[in-house]
């Protein structure tokens, strides 16, 4: 018999177990009940595990059982990934969201459950681009295979800082990208290649600068030029005019200058 504070009889100590073990049960079938309509729960060993694959789903569920391990949400049609979507599955480990059609991820869509996730499957969805931020704590290994991505400075910053499944890296494939002749290639490829995004993107950028200045520049000149023989054009027509008067007429102002003067 187990020694629990207070226990001095057999029976206070039976009756102390059988009360504990009703309390679990009951937890456990809170649990069960709070198991949303289109999933399916089950404890397995311990853990508990969640079934929402292939339910046409559009949304993700926001009454998962708090004490979700395994979450399947694969084989829907999930079109983001909000904020906070799990932030009260504190216990999470694994999260299939792969085979959706994915195209946006909020900054914080996996707050809550950074530092246990161990694997995150993304694949197989339209996600074009992702924010550093969003997976930047994640400590899980990560899938990303078959999207769409756009291959430019943010994807290669964000890639760099992730644990990415080595057995579906080489499927995530540039589908976009700042320079045509990557579209098509797998991104681990290209990188390893020494192609660097972010130096294509800087040197993009400071032509774009000197190209800009230099219309500023030829504006400028342009103006000088039109100003100057302006200027000239005006000058000329005045010196024919004065040509143009009888000598007498000049003479004559130019006495009237004097006299006044």
């Amino acid at each position: 018999m187990y020694n629990f504070p207070g226990c001095v009889h057999i029976y206070r100590c039976s009756k102390l177990l059988l009360k504990r073990g009703l309390l679990l049960l009951l937890f456990h079938v809170q649990a069960i009940a709070s198991c949303p309509k289109s999933c399916h729960c089950s404890d397995n060993s311990g853990a508990m595990v969640v079934h929402c694959s292939a339910q046409n789903l559009e949304e993700i569920p926001v009454d998962l059982p708090m004490d979700t391990v395994s979450l399947k949400l694969d084989a829907n049609k999930i079109h983001q990934v909000p904020n906070n979507a799990f932030k009260d599955l504190s216990y999470l480990q694994e999260l299939d969201l792969s085979r959706n059609s994915i195209e946006k991820i909020e900054l914080a869509a996996f707050k809550g459950v950074t530092e246990g996730l161990r694997l995150l499957d993304l694949s197989g969805n339209q996600i074009h681009s992702i924010p550093k931020e969003a997976l930047e704590k994640l400590r899980a290994k990560i899938r990303l295979s078959n999207n769409p991505w756009h291959c430019d400075c943010t994807l290669q910053e964000v890639l760099r800082e992730l644990k990415l499944d080595p057995e579906t890296v080489n499927d995530i494939s540039c589908y976009t990208s700042v320079q045509e002749e990557y579209v098509g290639k797998p991104l681990i490829q290209v990188l390893d290649s020494g192609i660097n995004f972010c130096n294509i993107h800087h040197k993009t950028t400071d032509v774009a600068m000197f190209i800009t200045m230099f219309g500023w520049f030829a504006m400028v000149i342009t103006y000088v030029v039109y100003y100057v023989r302006h200027n000239q054009e005006d000058a000329r027509r005045h010196l024919e005019y004065l040509k143009s008067l009888p000598s007498h007429q000049l003479t004559k102002d130019f006495d009237t200058i004097s006299t006044v003067l």
